[in-house]
């Protein structure tokens, strides 16, 4: 365990990057986080199969990027109950866990700029998408968050109506059994918005109606 429940700007930064025979994970009870706090964590731990929880529910610039990374035997991830997000916050948290098959609600409904920029990126394995109720959007949130995710055939729903610069930019890019996207009720568009969205989505028989006049 780690028991520190108030951390320090890039306390844990790579702490264990390259633990490839790593099997169990340590404790991490805190609430007060800190930028860069668990960057690279545990990046390339191969032999992960699960994450320690994570209670915090204000998170810090970078605190969990890219922080399981690569971890290609990580079945199930943790609970993120975090409600008050920061720059960058998810950024490739789990890109490359190739293993891991459903993810939990983002509770969040205010995002903040590329919060969860490539957070599923490459989940090969997963089949349920967390739900989405953010209805104030930020540049660059949604950035390739279920690239090359090609075993997802559904989308969540995104409710949000007025749209920010690159949001939805190559978000479900090259998932190849999407058959079902969501509505998008924006009437208002705005740079690069749904730009690569549903790219090289090669199941998708019928896009979704785009009211924005």
């Amino acid at each position: 365990e780690l028991p520190a429940t108030e951390l320090v700007k890039e306390c844990y930064r790579s702490i264990f990057n390259y633990c490839t025979s790593l099997i169990v994970a340590p404790v991490l009870p805190a609430t007060t986080l800190a930028d860069y706090c668990y960057s690279h964590m545990f990046y390339n731990c191969t032999s992960l199969t699960k994450a320690p929880e994570l209670p915090a529910t204000e998170l810090a610039i970078y605190c969990y990027q890219m922080m399981f990374y690569n971890c290609t035997s990580l079945a199930t991830a943790p609970a993120l109950p975090a409600t008050t997000l920061a720059n960058n916050c998810y950024y490739e948290m789990f890109c490359v866990c190739t293993s891991l098959t459903t993810a939990h609600e983002l509770p969040a409904t205010t995002l903040a700029d590329s919060c969860y920029y490539g957070m599923f990126n490459n989940c090969t394995s997963l089949t349920t998408a967390p739900e989405l109720p953010a209805t104030t959007l930020a540049v660059r949130c949604y950035n390739y968050m279920f690239r090359n995710c090609d075993s997802l055939t559904t989308a969540p729903e995104l409710p949000a109506t007025t749209l920010a610069p690159y949001c939805y930019y190559y978000m479900f890019a090259d998932c190849t059994s999407l058959t079902t996207v969501p509505e998008l009720p924006a009437t208002t568009l705005v740079e690069d918005c749904y730009s690569g969205m549903f790219s090289g989505c090669t199941s998708l028989i019928k896009t979704p109606e785009l009211p924005a006049t």
